[in-house]
């Protein structure tokens, strides 16, 4: 009985050990801040002649967002709300498609930020992609908005052409890009070739053209449960996904008693702080390693690649974590352990640098055939001088 009585016990404390180290493990839930400064804009809202919890209903017509990411927030107490958004927009713009060799396209066009195409890399230099957006109309435009996933810097650079009834014209010359926004003069025409350079995955979710002849119509709004007396700020245009932990949400979705509120003024949020993935100071957007961090920005080559993030040698690792970045090796082998790759250890042949410990121990060993020594020959010595007298 005893003896149960141990292995149940060793049992119940292995049990408590995991469930303890597994809650160790869990991240805590981001602060209301760490939430917040993920987005560029927000709006305050309150429902001051409620007497009872009310699902409120807040239009976002005028408000283009980049992702559709929300973050409700009770200002008492900074607790996030569920919420639920809904978009139903019907575009009065005029039908454009686009045209790209050996890609599928149609994502870019879908008003669906969560959807986007990819782009291949280029295992050396720089990625090159031309779009052509050809309407069925002619089209009046003034700029054009990239959208890109999160985690992915913008292109290198931009050129825009258009296909004009006088020919063709150069009506952004090739630039850098500083934001995915880009103007140029107002011009019309049905067809733009867009040309980009890009020095890591270029992502594009959605292109959005500043097309002066057309409108949108629809709607897009965003529900919530209200309290009585209590305001909310809503939080939108958010550069990257935040994670939240919102309590239950009530029936969101039926209209039966919905208080519909007036459209408010958008406002900058001061606490906005750009997406920077890899916590090196530079923000994604302008990082050319977005994912490993290399304040420096350092690229020697000229690809648009860090260095770190490069992979000079072209045996697939990257040169950050490359223990012989100039040397192909695809094991990594490093039989002394001093990361420095076996193809390109100069030392390798040297016992010591394979055995750190061994000269200590030498040093040792001699240390003490020195005392032996001396021990010896003080006591002969010692003898001799008996024996003398």
């Amino acid at each position: 009985m005893k003896n149960i009585s141990l292995v149940v016990s060793a049992v119940f404390f292995g049990l408590m050990t995991s469930v303890s180290a597994t809650i160790a493990t869990i991240p805590p839930p981001p602060s209301a801040q760490e939430i917040t400064s993920a987005f560029q804009k927000y709006k305050d809202v309150s429902a001051p002649s409620i007497k009872v919890p009310t699902v409120v209903e807040v239009p976002f017509a005028n408000d283009f967002s980049n992702r559709f990411d929300f973050a409700v927030i009770d200002t008492e107490g900074n607790v996030p709300q569920p919420y639920l958004f809904t978009e139903s927009l019907r575009s009065a713009r005029t039908a454009v498609s686009i045209d790209r060799y050996g890609g599928e396209n149609s994502a870019m066009l879908d008003g669906n930020t969560r959807t986007f195409t990819e782009f291949a890399l280029p295992q050396s230099g720089q990625g090159q992609t031309r779009l052509v957006l050809m309407s069925t109309k002619p089209m009046t435009l003034s700029g054009m908005t990239f959208f890109l996933d999160q985690f992915v810097a913008l292109p290198t650079s931009i050129e825009i052409r258009a296909n004009t009834d006088s020919g063709e014209k150069i009506v952004l010359a090739r630039s850098q890009m500083f934001s995915g926004f880009v103007s140029f003069p107002k011009t019309t025409a049905k067809e733009w070739t867009v040309s980009f350079t890009y020095g890591q995955m270029l992502r594009i979710t959605e292109i959005v053209l500043n097309d002066e002849t057309a409108g949108m119509v629809g709607s897009r709004t965003l529900r919530f449960l209200a309290q009585p007396k209590h305001n909310y700020r809503i939080y939108f245009d958010a550069d990257r996904s935040v994670p939240m932990h919102v309590g239950e949400a009530g029936n969101l979705i039926s209209n039966i008693g919905v208080l519909r509120l007036a459209d408010s003024p958008a406002q900058a949020n001061a606490g906005y702080v750009l997406a920077d993935t890899d916590s090196d100071g530079i923000p994604d957007l302008r990082d050319n390693c977005v994912s490993t961090a290399n304040a420096n920005q350092v690229d020697v080559d000229g690809n648009g690649r860090g260095d770190v993030c490069d992979d000079f040698d072209r045996d697939g690792i990257a040169n950050a974590v490359d223990n012989c970045p100039n040397d192909p090796n695809y094991n990594q082998a490093d039989i002394d352990g001093d990361k420095i790759g076996d193809v390109c250890d100069k030392e390798e042949s040297r016992i010591t640098e394979k055995y750190p410990w061994l000269p200590m121990a030498g040093i040792g060993f001699a240390g003490v055939v020195l005392v032996v020594l001396f021990t010896v020959t003080a006591q002969g010595m010692m003898k001799k001088s008996k024996t003398g007298q």
